[in-house]
């Protein structure tokens, strides 16, 4: 089949959150199963020093009465062919926030449209990502030809809304219900979601954040998988970053990067300390609040160490420091981006801490559980398809999970965590069991496979060729008109 990729991110060339990881990991084994895949994403300012790019468009467009071109390059470490769109509005070295985000996005949607009608290679289906190509399944819904999948990752970021929408594209205003992803959610073909606990939460209210009746509406076409992890990259038995690599069978081993965690980071070097991991944007989604609420009574109580990797809101970054500088010895904080440190995190800290208030699917707890730390995590969405609660009289379990978002339920489970701590062959086998867990990408890609099979039909299993549009054969049900004014 030939599948063509949409998306804001991809990892490693531009990452915020976990879209990146799907888009940079999910093509490349979709292509190793013998489908022909691309990536179509901006071409930001930053990309340049990242990848080798020629300085020669493959091809020229126009969207939004903007000229705009499209290179094209791989995917690192992979043969996976990339597309850039290159517009002026992303030379800048950001990827989002602006006051013209709204209009950039768009116009990047608009963009990817028109080189899907009109480049030579034509894809079968098209895999949108969040709201950012939101409005590409409205522009391409009559275009019979040509399936497509939206994919949610997170639903609180919705995009423009309708108003914004008549301002800046030619659309009927009743074709884009409330914003862009209202009108995207009605317009693809298939609707996914990056688990299948979140996508049972978003029919509700209390989770589909003013669309839970559209959710409802649109469940017949709605389906939850869950995204995987790079196993080749995140493996502790060969990570270079680490400074000690081990296995399931030798995780003795572990025990130095603990040793060189706090050596690192400036705790107290224990190896008997209960030792806290946190690799996270500091935002409410997170479960910040709550653990702010909670940490200070945490710390005073126990012996514990913590240690905080990550960035966000202004308010959060200062009470985590402020709240660290009364823990020296016991607790650092970290507010930045730091690939290498987080890595370092997973493999030498004990538990990982993710109390998030909502969660799509969630990476983290995966990569903690796949270098042998224990994760503490809320009972929400993709974490409760990736860790199951520990129970110590059965020996089973993951992790340690609780339910209500209150700081009583996350402080019971921190001291029911370091308890557990103390007995140190169950917690070896928490260890061990979560390192036996299999997060591949292989499994959620068959699910995607069949997901497209079923949209394509008879013609999913037809040759794969690419077919050949030249200037002078594109009529009219090739090439589209422009859907703007």
């Amino acid at each position: 089949m030939r599948i063509l990729f949409v998306a804001a991110e991809a990892a490693p060339l531009a990452k915020v959150g976990g879209m990146a990881d799907v888009v940079g990991a999910l093509p490349k084994v979709l292509r190793k199963m013998g489908h022909d895949v691309r990536v179509f994403m901006p071409y930001y300012g930053f990309l340049s020093e990242k990848l080798k790019v020629p300085k020669e468009p493959i091809w020229h467009g126009t969207a939004m009465f903007q000229d705009f071109q499209v290179f094209e390059t791989t995917l690192p470490h992979s043969d996976v062919p990339l597309y850039l769109f290159g517009h002026p509005v992303f030379s800048p070295r950001r990827i989002y926030y602006g006051e013209d985000e709204d209009w950039r996005f768009t116009l990047f949607a608009n963009g990817a449209t028109e080189f899907i009608w009109n480049y030579h290679w034509r894809p079968q289906i098209v895999h949108c990502n969040d709201w950012h190509t939101g409005m590409i399944p409205v522009w391409l819904h009559e275009t019979h030809d040509i399936r497509t999948v939206f994919t949610i990752h997170n639903l609180a970021y919705q995009g423009p809304w309708r108003w914004r929408l008549e301002q800046i594209t030619w659309c009927p205003w009743f074709m884009q219900g409330h914003n862009t992803m209202a009108a995207a959610v009605q317009f693809a073909d298939r609707v996914t979601t990056v688990s299948p606990t979140y996508a049972e939460q978003i029919k509700t209210p209390a989770y589909g954040e003013q669309l839970d009746g559209l959710m409802s509406f649109i469940s017949g076409k709605l389906t939850g998988i869950l995204n995987g992890i790079d196993t080749v990259s995140y493996n502790p038995a060969t990570d270079k970053s680490l400074p000690q690599t081990f296995t399931v069978e030798t995780l003795e081993n572990r025990q130095a990067n603990k040793i060189a965690l706090q050596e690192e980071v400036g705790l107290e070097v224990n190896s008997e300390a209960f030792l806290i991991g946190m690799v996270t944007r500091l935002v409410e989604q997170k479960g910040i609040d709550l653990a702010l609420q909670i940490l200070d009574r945490f710390m005073a109580y126990s012996n514990a160490q913590f240690i905080l990797l990550g960035t966000g809101e202004r308010y959060y970054e200062t009470q985590m420091w402020q709240l660290a500088s009364r823990y020296s010895g016991r607790m650092s904080v970290y507010l930045l981006h730091n690939d290498i440190l987080a890595r370092r995190i997973y493999a030498g800290s004990d538990a990982f801490l993710m109390p998030s208030r909502f969660e799509p699917c969630g990476i983290s707890q995966m990569l903690a559980m796949r270098y042998g730390c224990v994760p503490i995590v809320r009972r929400t969405g993709g974490l409760v398809d990736t860790v199951e609660h520990h129970v110590p009289m059965e020996n089973r379990g993951t992790g340690y999970c609780f339910d209500r978002y209150e700081p009583l339920d996350l402080y019971t489970c921190l001291v029911r965590a370091w308890e557990g701590f103390q007995y140190k062959d169950k917690w070896q086998g928490l260890q061990q069991r979560g390192m036996a867990k299999d997060f591949s990408w292989d499994r959620s890609a068959e699910q995607y496979v069949n997901l497209y099979r079923d949209l394509l039909g008879p013609e999913a299993d037809e040759p794969a060729s690419v077919p050949q549009v030249t200037p002078e054969a594109q009529s009219q049900e090739t090439k589209k008109p422009e859907l703007v004014i």
